[in-house]
């Protein structure tokens, strides 16, 4: 049976050191994930994770060394980063336990979680859907996978992000509220997780506004900076 029209290409990270791609099937993400970030956003202890999605093709695909772009969006005056380590998963399943959660992991990216603050604040105040404030196009540049058979298992280490070489977030791996595994085993009591699936794990504090022309820089030991003009 033939198609009305072609198939949207399906959305692919690129590999540190490969020539292969890692294919995306969905992109999850966990808020509130650092205790100082879940303060400063007016919330207080370890209540359990929660999780919004953004579709796939709000990837931008950052090539290592290199300065990517992403379009300053439209209907918004206060456009956020958040810096955040990203997971990939080659495996999944319903209802794991961290153990098996963690097994799952293939690798990681440096990614950024754009977020239209006005538009998420007033879908907040009404009670409504945050797609406009999280899921908008470009709102997810990521940098290349590393496989995690080249860097292990990250539980530690320092994350950043600056902007025009100032440093505007700072915090460590070590600090989730929620490890990685445990986020991945939650999700899988919601999701059935598979291969393909990324998560943004989480921004520490310091989140705040950028604008056309800003340079963002985010870092994390032993992956390559990720570089993002807002154009």
């Amino acid at each position: 049976m033939s198609s009305l029209f072609a198939p949207i290409e399906a959305s692919t990270l690129a590999i540190h050191g490969s020539d292969q791609r890692f294919p995306v099937r969905r992109v999850y993400c966990v808020g509130r994930n650092y205790a100082e970030h879940a303060q400063e956003m007016g919330f207080t202890g370890r209540e359990d994770p929660f999780f919004f999605c953004k579709p796939a093709d709000a990837l931008v695909n950052v090539a290592e060394n290199q300065v990517g772009t992403m379009a300053y969006p439209p209907r918004t005056q206060n456009l956020h980063y958040e810096v955040e380590l990203v997971v990939v998963l080659s495996a999944g399943g319903r209802d794991l336990s961290p153990e098996q959660a963690a097994k799952c992991v293939w690798g990681y990216a440096l990614g950024l979680d754009m977020t239209r603050r006005d538009l998420q604040g007033e879908a907040k105040k009404a009670g409504r859907p945050w797609e406009v404030g999280k899921a908008f196009d470009q709102s997810a540049p990521i940098g290349p996978v590393y496989p995690r058979s080249e860097v292990g298992e990250l539980t530690k280490g320092e994350i950043y992000l600056d902007v025009n070489g100032e440093r505007r977030q700072t915090g460590d791996l070590n600090q989730l509220i929620w490890s990685i595994p445990e986020s991945l085993a939650y999700l899988s009591s919601l999701f059935e997780l598979k291969a393909g699936d990324i998560v943004f794990t989480g921004t520490p504090a310091g989140v705040g506004p950028v604008v056309p022309g800003d340079l963002m820089q985010a870092g994390f030991a032993g992956l390559a900076p990720l570089q993002v003009k807002v154009v």
